[in-house]
């Protein structure tokens, strides 16, 4: 039950500032404002829930080290799409035409910031952390990578190989940053570059949406299996080999900290094995 009101509690926040954004119809500074106010209020709710339900430290979402973990992700998050478009643009399938919208890419932190937040409190935070407690790292990351994925199939340019990028790439990378950190700053900075990359500086589209107008007046072109299509550069190969890269890294790490989680089954045999071995 602790999945569900948990998952719940941070949803109805999300759900609470996506329609305050969407009444904004735009406005970027509102925007901006709103959407820092819903990614502080979901930590908060988070951290009270898991507090009341768990008795423990919400210590992945502690305050200790918060900026420095945050900073660190988007780094890594606005590298890795930099570079996907600097392989497009090599290609020749990503043109800039000049300086976009400083205004545009105002509104877009509000607006990128909720999103990663708010989704990371509940695929990584939530669901991939119960589940991994209850079944192993090796179970929980496909299983809400999957889900991941599947969520963004209701986008306006939505597809099937979108989605599947999406559980591939962002899905697995971002659980796995999870269980190398153990803080949930860090794929909440991911998250946050990545897709502030590619709304608010390259003007591409994200997951389906749309074209956005941030920092550059910039186009893709070509075939859609470089370039994402609709979908936008996620469905891209480039950021599919990227970020499961960055995923294989991040499960190195992970398992030099030892910080992988055995499933059920194999963490009871190693005791035994241990005990037959005396």
């Amino acid at each position: 039950m602790r999945l569900v009101w948990q998952f719940l509690a941070v949803m109805a926040v999300a759900l609470i500032g996506s329609q305050g954004v969407n009444a904004l119809d735009g406005k970027p500074w509102p925007t901006l404002v709103l959407g820092l106010l819903t990614a502080v209020a979901a930590v908060f709710v988070y951290g009270w829930v898991v507090r009341r339900n768990e008795r423990r430290p919400v210590t992945e979402v502690g305050r200790p080290g918060a900026v420095a973990a945050t900073v660190r992700g988007a780094l890594i998050g606005v590298t890795l799409f930099a570079a996907v478009i600097a392989n497009l643009a090599l290609l020749g399938h990503y043109d800039v035409r000049g300086m976009g919208s400083v205004t545009g890419a105002v509104g877009l932190v509000g607006f990128m910031a909720a999103a990663a937040v708010t989704e990371e409190l509940l695929f990584r935070g939530v669901l991939f952390r119960i589940v991994e407690e209850r079944a192993g790292t090796w179970f929980a990351l496909p299983l809400t990578a999957v889900l991941f994925g599947l969520s963004h199939l209701a986008n306006p340019d939505a597809s099937l190989w979108g989605a599947i990028a999406i559980a591939v790439e962002a899905g697995g990378m971002l659980a796995a940053a999870y269980a190398a950190t153990r803080t949930l700053w860090v794929p909440i900075g991911l998250h946050f570059g990545w897709n502030f990359a590619a709304a608010g500086v390259f003007s591409t589209e994200v997951s389906g949406n749309g074209a956005t107008h941030g920092l550059l007046d910039a186009s893709t072109s070509g075939p859609a299996l470089l370039t994402g299509g609709a979908f936008g550069p996620e469905a891209s190969v480039y950021s599919v080999l990227f970020c499961v890269l960055a995923t294989v890294m991040f499960l190195s790490l992970a398992r030099r900290r030892g910080r992988l989680v055995p499933g059920r089954r194999r963490a009871a045999r190693v005791p035994a094995a241990s005990t037959l071995s005396r």
